[in-house]
């Protein structure tokens, strides 16, 4: 595949995430034009006077644009950690919903807000973080001790997820009142209502860290396809790889899981959608895959607060009604493999 096409599609999607954003923040009860959006920024940024009344700029810069970011950055950290994932196992089914990472990095933020172990953002995800690494360190031991073909990690990772999945609710029905349990709920399956610019930054930022990271070990992870013997043999110190990456990917998904919930099934679908597009070479993989994520997520989110309005559907619904189907064909198109 020639080298123009990847930085075509990039071009192009980054495009579409700047319409997309312009857009959807656009949409709701409020009737806001995308020009109008754009002149208000300007004002901001000193050009010129803003056209929406006060609380029209409140309704864009408080509530719907730090939603819409959240939604493009959360899109892009799963969609990169989907990729990621999938090139260090091996494994066409790995994600971080599927291995139990999300799950666990739902327990350790529940136990944060529920039990009151900390407080503020920087707290929710060290407690996410600490949740993820422990689940997935329960799937990498599990699945080696069982052999660690693919579909021992794949299992291992359901066992995780529904182990982590049992822990939060437990945590939950037992030492919350039924508002907070309520709000925890929802929350578990992904929303996107109760974010701020302090989330927005957080994510931004660790998401721009990780993508470094990951983009700094584009060669890696092309070896890594070929096995791990094989990319040691081509000078690869593998285990140093692995921690590296899957730690960086497990330090995202913790922070995108504390500041929106669980959103499951982005990280599956959208790389193997990306790989019929770049191929499977990592440096054109990675950036096109996080794109068409942040495309995605911003829509899917759009449609979750807008189909039954006033009532909001949780994006992890939406996603998982999605997800399901693709996970089955990813399923039907890797069975025999091991």
């Amino acid at each position: 595949m020639s080298r123009a096409r990847p930085a075509l599609l990039l071009a192009g999607g980054l495009v579409a995430l700047a319409l997309s954003v312009s857009v959807t923040v656009t949409v709701g009860p409020a009737a806001i034009t995308p020009a109008e959006v754009w002149a208000s920024l300007g004002a901001r940024l000193g050009i010129g006077e803003s056209p929406l009344t006060p609380i029209q700029d409140g309704i864009v810069w408080d509530l719907r644009m730090p939603r819409t970011l959240i939604a493009a950055v959360c899109g892009a950290g799963l969609a990169l950690c989907g990729a990621v994932m999938q090139s260090l196992l091996r494994n066409p089914l790995a994600d971080p919903f599927v291995l139990g990472v999300s799950s666990g990095a739902s327990t350790g933020a529940v136990a944060v807000i529920v039990l009151g172990w900390g407080a503020g953002v920087v707290s929710l995800s060290a407690g996410a973080f600490a949740g993820a690494l422990l689940s997935f360190g329960m799937v990498m031991l599990l699945s080696h001790s069982l052999g660690g073909s693919m579909d021992r990690v794949v299992l291992s990772g359901v066992a995780a997820m529904q182990l982590f999945s049992a822990l939060t609710s437990f945590t939950v029905l037992l030492s919350a009142d039924a508002e907070t349990t309520q709000g925890v709920l929802f929350w578990l399956l992904g929303s996107f209502s109760n974010v701020g610019w302090a989330d927005v930054v957080l994510c931004a930022g660790v998401l721009a860290v990780v993508m470094a990271v990951c983009l700094s070990h584009t060669t890696t992870l092309d070896a890594f396809a070929f096995g791990e013997e094989a990319a040691a043999s081509l000078g690869v110190r593998v285990a140093r790889a692995r921690v590296v990456l899957l730690t960086a990917t497990a330090l995202l998904t913790a922070a995108l899981v504390s500041s929106v919930g669980a959103v499951g099934f982005v990280g599956l679908i959208l790389p193997h959608a990306t790989r019929m597009l770049t191929g499977a070479m990592h440096a054109r993989l990675l950036p096109v895959a996080a794109v068409i994520g942040a495309v995605f997520l911003v829509w899917v989110d759009t449609l979750a607060r807008t189909a039954l309005d006033p009532q909001e559907i949780p994006v992890g619904v939406v996603t998982s009604l999605v997800g399901v189907p693709a996970f089955i064909a990813v399923l039907y198109r890797s069975r025999g493999k091991s």
